[in-house]
């Protein structure tokens, strides 16, 4: 992907990996456009960075993503950039009963959305001359976290959509890429100051230098022994890290 002369949508682009990648990524000159649920807070992030462009957008909710999206078509006829990035992640449990709400909202928000997002902009993207879709995953996508069961197996299936996405798409303009943070410091879990967790900027630092390439899965250091979870042997591994992170 090329960093720079870009409009780029960043959905979840209000905190965390989505407000990094987008304040980032406006710093290079690109034309940014943040969304998220929360009005306050996408202006705050758009007042710290001026020219940086918000819309509110529910991605639960089909015909708020038609609309939103033939919107930004017609008020950005360049947007070439698509960064799947809004997500929601709840603590629950598989040996038990899960409520049925949460994990609803957590698949809709995390796999639905994205792929519902994807589906009303691609053809807009394959008239560009140059187009790239964005989707961040996860490494609980390849080693799941047991106590986030429902959460795990939507960024299972956000790389797995993202494979045939690419696979698809390999005749056009439009290249897909996978960011697939490890454990960074977020809201997520309250993981602000959380010591094992990778900080927030090194992990944006990382990310960024790894999308200027042509790699299909965007891997910073700490999440590489995750990727390379083995196979068929697998289940130990899951057992330790499990372990690992239950343990503190």
């Amino acid at each position: 992907m090329k960093l720079h002369g870009n409009t780029i949508f960043i959905t979840g682009g209000a905190s965390g990996i989505g407000r990094g990648l987008a304040e980032a990524l406006h710093k290079l000159g690109n034309q940014v456009i943040i969304s998220g649920r929360r009005a306050a807070l996408l202006d705050e992030v758009t007042q710290a960075n001026p020219g940086m462009k918000s819309v509110q957008l529910n991605v639960e909710d089909p015909a708020h993503i038609a609309a939103v999206s033939a919107k930004l078509i017609a008020d950005y006829p360049a947007l070439n950039v698509l960064i799947n990035n809004a997500g929601v992640m709840h603590i629950d449990n598989a040996g038990n009963a899960i409520d049925d709400a949460m994990a609803v909202t957590t698949i809709t928000t995390n796999l639905l959305g994205p792929i519902r997002l994807t589906s009303a902009l691609v053809e807009h993207l394959k008239q560009q001359p140059s187009a790239t879709i964005v989707n961040v995953s996860s490494v609980l996508g390849y080693v799941p976290m047991a106590v986030s069961a429902v959460y795990s197996s939507t960024k299972a299936a956000m790389h797995s959509y993202s494979m045939s996405l690419r696979y698809m798409l390999k005749n056009t303009s439009v290249q897909v890429q996978e960011i697939a943070p490890p454990w960074v410091q977020t809201d997520l879990l309250n993981s602000k100051e959380e010591p094992r967790a990778m900080p927030l900027q090194q992990f944006i630092d990382q990310t960024m230098a790894a999308l200027a390439t042509d790699a299909e899965e965007v891997l910073v250091e700490n999440a590489q022994a995750m990727r390379a979870n083995p196979g068929p042997n697998e289940h130990a591994f899951v057992n330790q890290f499990n372990n690992y992170f239950l343990e503190g």
